[in-house]
Protein backbone atom coordinates (compact mmCIF):
# COMPACT_ATOMS: atom_id res chain seq x y z
CA UNK A 1 0.00 0.00 0.00
CA UNK A 2 1.03 3.44 -0.75
CA UNK A 3 0.77 5.76 2.45
CA UNK A 4 1.07 9.36 2.22
CA UNK A 5 2.70 11.34 5.28
CA UNK A 6 2.54 15.28 5.79
CA UNK A 7 4.81 16.47 8.57
CA UNK A 8 8.40 15.44 8.86
CA UNK A 9 8.81 17.08 12.41
CA UNK A 10 10.67 14.86 15.08
CA UNK A 11 7.52 12.90 15.75
CA UNK A 12 6.79 12.48 11.90
CA UNK A 13 10.45 11.49 10.75
CA UNK A 14 10.21 8.76 13.21
CA UNK A 15 6.64 7.72 12.44
CA UNK A 16 7.27 7.80 8.90
CA UNK A 17 10.68 5.81 9.60
CA UNK A 18 8.60 2.96 11.25
CA UNK A 19 6.02 2.86 8.55
CA UNK A 20 8.47 2.16 5.78
CA UNK A 21 10.43 -0.61 7.71
CA UNK A 22 7.45 -2.35 7.70
CA UNK A 23 7.34 -2.17 4.10
CA UNK A 24 4.78 0.50 3.12
CA UNK A 25 5.67 2.56 0.11
CA UNK A 26 5.85 6.26 1.16
CA UNK A 27 4.77 9.33 -0.61
CA UNK A 28 6.28 12.37 2.11
CA UNK A 29 5.72 15.91 2.21
CA UNK A 30 6.94 18.80 4.87
CA UNK A 31 7.34 23.13 4.52
CA UNK A 32 10.75 22.04 5.21
CA UNK A 33 12.32 19.61 1.80
CA UNK A 34 15.53 18.96 3.58
CA UNK A 35 13.34 17.24 6.10
CA UNK A 36 12.49 14.49 3.42
CA UNK A 37 16.44 13.41 3.80
CA UNK A 38 15.23 11.74 7.47
CA UNK A 39 13.45 9.29 5.31
CA UNK A 40 15.56 7.73 3.34
CA UNK A 41 14.16 6.23 -0.57
CA UNK A 42 10.77 7.98 0.24
CA UNK A 43 8.89 9.88 -3.18
CA UNK A 44 9.06 13.58 -2.19
CA UNK A 45 5.69 15.71 -3.18
CA UNK A 46 5.83 19.08 -3.61
CA UNK A 47 2.19 19.59 -1.63
CA UNK A 48 -0.25 18.06 0.44
CA UNK A 49 -2.81 17.94 -2.67
CA UNK A 50 -0.09 15.84 -4.43
CA UNK A 51 0.58 13.37 -1.65
CA UNK A 52 -3.14 12.94 -1.77
CA UNK A 53 -3.46 12.65 -5.42
CA UNK A 54 -1.57 9.62 -5.31
CA UNK A 55 -2.17 7.77 -1.71
CA UNK A 56 -5.10 6.23 -0.53
CA UNK A 57 -3.80 6.64 2.93
CA UNK A 58 -2.34 9.98 4.32
CA UNK A 59 -1.11 10.71 7.79
CA UNK A 60 -0.75 14.17 9.51
CA UNK A 61 1.22 14.78 12.07
CA UNK A 62 1.52 18.45 12.49
CA UNK A 63 2.02 21.10 15.07
CA UNK A 64 -1.27 22.40 15.66
CA UNK A 65 -4.85 22.98 14.55
CA UNK A 66 -4.03 26.10 12.02
CA UNK A 67 -1.56 23.60 10.47
CA UNK A 68 -4.11 20.43 10.39
CA UNK A 69 -6.58 23.64 8.43
CA UNK A 70 -4.47 24.43 6.23
CA UNK A 71 -2.82 21.45 4.94
CA UNK A 72 -6.40 20.01 4.52
CA UNK A 73 -8.13 22.85 3.51
CA UNK A 74 -6.17 25.10 2.28
CA UNK A 75 -4.74 25.99 -1.16
CA UNK A 76 -3.09 22.61 -2.99
CA UNK A 77 -3.99 21.15 0.39
CA UNK A 78 -5.04 17.37 0.52
CA UNK A 79 -8.97 18.00 0.10
CA UNK A 80 -8.23 19.11 -3.30
CA UNK A 81 -6.28 15.49 -4.17
CA UNK A 82 -8.19 12.92 -2.58
CA UNK A 83 -10.18 10.15 -4.14
CA UNK A 84 -13.77 9.07 -3.01
CA UNK A 85 -13.53 6.90 -0.37
CA UNK A 86 -9.63 7.58 0.99
CA UNK A 87 -8.83 8.19 4.28
CA UNK A 88 -6.73 10.53 5.95
CA UNK A 89 -5.31 9.79 9.73
CA UNK A 90 -4.22 13.56 11.78
CA UNK A 91 -1.91 12.04 14.42
CA UNK A 92 -1.71 15.62 15.99
CA UNK A 93 -3.11 17.13 19.24
CA UNK A 94 -5.98 18.96 17.89
CA UNK A 95 -8.56 21.29 18.87
CA UNK A 96 -11.85 19.27 18.62
CA UNK A 97 -13.23 22.31 16.65
CA UNK A 98 -10.57 22.24 13.58
CA UNK A 99 -11.03 18.21 14.01
CA UNK A 100 -14.84 18.58 12.81
CA UNK A 101 -14.32 21.46 10.60
CA UNK A 102 -11.60 19.04 8.66
CA UNK A 103 -13.90 16.29 8.95
CA UNK A 104 -16.99 17.78 7.06
CA UNK A 105 -14.65 19.29 4.10
CA UNK A 106 -13.02 16.11 3.35
CA UNK A 107 -16.62 14.42 3.51
CA UNK A 108 -17.65 17.11 0.67
CA UNK A 109 -14.99 15.57 -1.48
CA UNK A 110 -16.18 11.54 -0.35
CA UNK A 111 -12.73 11.48 1.85
CA UNK A 112 -13.12 9.54 5.24
CA UNK A 113 -11.41 11.98 7.92
CA UNK A 114 -10.06 10.43 11.49
CA UNK A 115 -8.41 12.52 14.98
CA UNK A 116 -5.95 10.03 15.83
CA UNK A 117 -3.72 11.78 18.24
CA UNK A 118 -0.81 9.51 19.69
CA UNK A 119 0.97 9.27 23.18
CA UNK A 120 4.28 8.45 23.50
CA UNK A 121 7.17 11.00 22.23
CA UNK A 122 9.47 10.74 20.32
CA UNK A 123 11.08 7.17 21.91
CA UNK A 124 7.40 5.67 21.45
CA UNK A 125 7.71 6.53 17.98
CA UNK A 126 10.65 5.24 17.46
CA UNK A 127 10.62 1.81 19.09
CA UNK A 128 6.69 1.82 17.62
CA UNK A 129 5.18 1.94 21.33
CA UNK A 130 3.01 4.60 20.66
CA UNK A 131 -0.88 4.91 22.01
CA UNK A 132 -3.32 6.06 19.08
CA UNK A 133 -6.71 6.95 19.92
CA UNK A 134 -8.93 7.14 17.19
CA UNK A 135 -11.95 8.71 16.03
CA UNK A 136 -14.22 8.19 13.26
CA UNK A 137 -15.93 5.33 11.43
CA UNK A 138 -15.03 2.18 12.56
CA UNK A 139 -15.39 -0.02 9.56
CA UNK A 140 -13.27 2.40 7.49
CA UNK A 141 -10.78 2.24 10.34
CA UNK A 142 -10.43 -1.59 10.47
CA UNK A 143 -9.90 -1.64 6.79
CA UNK A 144 -6.46 0.68 7.76
CA UNK A 145 -5.79 -0.55 11.04
CA UNK A 146 -2.57 -1.96 10.06
CA UNK A 147 -0.83 1.08 9.19
CA UNK A 148 -1.44 2.48 12.59
CA UNK A 149 -0.44 -1.06 14.02
CA UNK A 150 2.97 0.07 12.48
CA UNK A 151 3.41 2.69 14.68
CA UNK A 152 1.89 1.65 17.60
CA UNK A 153 1.05 -0.98 20.00
CA UNK A 154 -2.30 0.45 21.70
CA UNK A 155 -4.56 1.51 18.95
CA UNK A 156 -7.47 2.40 20.45
CA UNK A 157 -11.18 3.13 18.85
CA UNK A 158 -12.84 6.17 21.10
CA UNK A 159 -15.88 6.85 18.91
CA UNK A 160 -17.39 9.21 16.43
CA UNK A 161 -14.88 12.02 15.04
CA UNK A 162 -13.68 14.06 17.60
CA UNK A 163 -14.29 12.23 20.43
CA UNK A 164 -10.24 11.04 20.11
CA UNK A 165 -9.05 14.40 20.05
CA UNK A 166 -11.32 14.95 23.52
CA UNK A 167 -9.58 12.00 24.90
CA UNK A 168 -6.17 13.10 23.91
CA UNK A 169 -6.81 16.71 25.85
CA UNK A 170 -8.04 15.28 29.09
CA UNK A 171 -4.92 12.89 29.31
CA UNK A 172 -2.75 15.73 28.70
CA UNK A 173 -4.71 18.21 30.93
CA UNK A 174 -4.25 15.85 33.91
CA UNK A 175 -0.67 14.57 33.02
CA UNK A 176 0.71 18.43 33.15
CA UNK A 177 -1.34 18.94 36.12
CA UNK A 178 -0.11 15.89 38.52
CA UNK A 179 3.57 17.14 37.44
CA UNK A 180 2.70 20.80 38.59
CA UNK A 181 1.51 19.16 41.59
CA UNK A 182 4.25 16.63 42.36
CA UNK A 183 7.25 19.56 41.76
CA UNK A 184 5.11 21.72 44.19
CA UNK A 185 5.17 19.23 47.02
CA UNK A 186 8.35 17.50 45.56
CA UNK A 187 10.35 21.01 46.55
CA UNK A 188 8.91 20.85 50.24
CA UNK A 189 10.22 17.83 50.59
CA UNK A 190 13.67 18.80 49.84
CA UNK A 191 13.72 22.42 51.58
CA UNK A 192 12.68 20.12 54.54
CA UNK A 193 16.50 18.21 54.12
CA UNK A 194 15.35 15.32 52.26
CA UNK A 195 17.91 14.34 50.13
CA UNK A 196 15.99 14.11 46.51
CA UNK A 197 17.01 11.03 45.29
CA UNK A 198 15.71 9.10 48.77
CA UNK A 199 12.69 11.30 48.16
CA UNK A 200 11.68 10.08 45.25
CA UNK A 201 13.07 6.36 45.76
CA UNK A 202 10.30 6.36 48.96
CA UNK A 203 7.63 7.78 46.76
CA UNK A 204 7.39 5.11 44.57
CA UNK A 205 7.15 2.35 46.47
CA UNK A 206 4.13 4.58 48.07
CA UNK A 207 0.40 3.37 47.08
CA UNK A 208 -0.08 5.72 44.93
CA UNK A 209 3.77 5.18 43.18
CA UNK A 210 2.86 1.76 42.82
CA UNK A 211 -0.35 2.51 40.60
CA UNK A 212 -1.00 3.54 37.30
CA UNK A 213 -2.30 7.50 37.66
CA UNK A 214 -5.32 6.65 35.91
CA UNK A 215 -6.05 3.06 37.13
CA UNK A 216 -6.89 4.96 40.89
CA UNK A 217 -10.12 6.31 39.47
CA UNK A 218 -11.85 3.28 39.13
CA UNK A 219 -11.66 2.67 43.08
CA UNK A 220 -14.49 5.19 43.62
CA UNK A 221 -14.80 8.18 41.07
CA UNK A 222 -16.03 6.19 38.28
CA UNK A 223 -18.32 4.01 40.49
CA UNK A 224 -19.26 7.20 42.51
CA UNK A 225 -19.34 5.26 45.66
CA UNK A 226 -17.66 7.20 48.48
CA UNK A 227 -18.98 4.27 51.47
CA UNK A 228 -17.67 2.65 52.83
CA UNK A 229 -14.12 4.81 53.50
CA UNK A 230 -10.80 3.55 51.97
CA UNK A 231 -9.50 6.40 53.99
CA UNK A 232 -11.44 8.71 55.59
CA UNK A 233 -11.92 12.17 54.29
CA UNK A 234 -11.25 13.97 57.54
CA UNK A 235 -8.41 11.93 58.26
CA UNK A 236 -7.03 12.99 54.77
CA UNK A 237 -7.78 16.65 55.23
CA UNK A 238 -5.65 16.37 58.49
CA UNK A 239 -2.73 15.33 56.29
CA UNK A 240 -3.03 17.82 53.88
CA UNK A 241 -3.37 20.78 56.60
CA UNK A 242 0.10 19.23 57.89
CA UNK A 243 1.72 19.88 54.44
CA UNK A 244 0.30 23.25 53.86
CA UNK A 245 1.25 24.42 57.46
CA UNK A 246 5.12 22.50 56.60
CA UNK A 247 4.87 24.50 53.77
CA UNK A 248 4.16 27.35 55.39
CA UNK A 249 7.37 26.99 57.80
CA UNK A 250 9.53 26.61 55.15
CA UNK A 251 8.66 29.42 52.86
CA UNK A 252 7.61 27.01 49.96
CA UNK A 253 4.74 28.21 47.47
CA UNK A 254 2.04 25.58 47.84
CA UNK A 255 -0.71 27.44 45.36
CA UNK A 256 -2.21 24.34 43.89
CA UNK A 257 -1.94 21.92 47.03
CA UNK A 258 -3.46 25.14 48.81
CA UNK A 259 -6.46 24.53 46.42
CA UNK A 260 -6.87 21.16 46.92
CA UNK A 261 -7.20 22.14 50.38
CA UNK A 262 -9.98 24.32 49.75
CA UNK A 263 -11.34 21.27 47.93
CA UNK A 264 -11.14 19.03 50.60
CA UNK A 265 -12.36 21.67 53.58
CA UNK A 266 -15.78 22.31 51.25
CA UNK A 267 -16.32 18.16 51.21
CA UNK A 268 -15.58 18.43 55.44
CA UNK A 269 -18.16 21.60 55.61
CA UNK A 270 -20.77 19.24 53.67
CA UNK A 271 -20.73 16.35 56.63
CA UNK A 272 -18.82 14.07 54.33
CA UNK A 273 -15.88 13.93 57.17
CA UNK A 274 -16.61 9.95 56.87
CA UNK A 275 -16.86 9.19 53.58
CA UNK A 276 -13.57 8.32 51.64
CA UNK A 277 -10.91 10.73 50.58
CA UNK A 278 -11.18 10.89 47.24
CA UNK A 279 -15.53 12.00 48.14
CA UNK A 280 -14.03 15.95 46.76
CA UNK A 281 -14.23 14.52 43.64
CA UNK A 282 -17.82 14.45 43.36
CA UNK A 283 -17.98 18.11 44.15
CA UNK A 284 -16.49 18.75 40.35
CA UNK A 285 -18.72 16.17 39.40
CA UNK A 286 -21.62 18.53 40.30
CA UNK A 287 -20.37 21.64 39.07
CA UNK A 288 -19.70 19.94 35.90
CA UNK A 289 -23.67 18.38 35.94
CA UNK A 290 -22.40 15.27 34.79
CA UNK A 291 -23.25 11.58 35.88
CA UNK A 292 -20.58 9.20 36.26
CA UNK A 293 -21.70 5.67 37.10
CA UNK A 294 -19.43 2.97 35.71
CA UNK A 295 -20.33 -0.46 37.09
CA UNK A 296 -18.09 -2.56 38.68
CA UNK A 297 -18.13 -5.69 36.36
CA UNK A 298 -17.37 -3.12 33.44
CA UNK A 299 -14.78 -1.94 35.53
CA UNK A 300 -13.21 -5.50 36.38
CA UNK A 301 -13.09 -6.62 32.57
CA UNK A 302 -10.93 -3.27 31.72
CA UNK A 303 -8.51 -4.47 34.44
CA UNK A 304 -8.72 -8.31 33.35
CA UNK A 305 -8.24 -7.55 29.93
CA UNK A 306 -4.68 -5.16 30.69
CA UNK A 307 -3.76 -6.33 34.29
CA UNK A 308 -2.00 -3.02 36.36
Amino acid sequence: MKVGFVGLGVMGQRMASRLQDDGFELVVHDVREDAAGAVAGAAWADSPREVAASCEVVLTSLPGPPQVAAVALGESGLAEGLSPGSAVFDLSTNSRRVVLEVADGLARVGAHFFDAPVSGGPRGAASGRLAIWVGGDGEVLAKHEAVLRSLGDEVRHIGEVGQATVAKLVHNCCSNTVRTVLAEAFTMGVKAGVDPLTLWSALRQGANGRARTFDRLADQFLTGQYDPPSFALDLAHKDMSLAAELGRELDVPMRLSSLVLEEMTEALNRGWGERDSRVPMLLQVERANVDIQVSRDDIQEVLDADPP
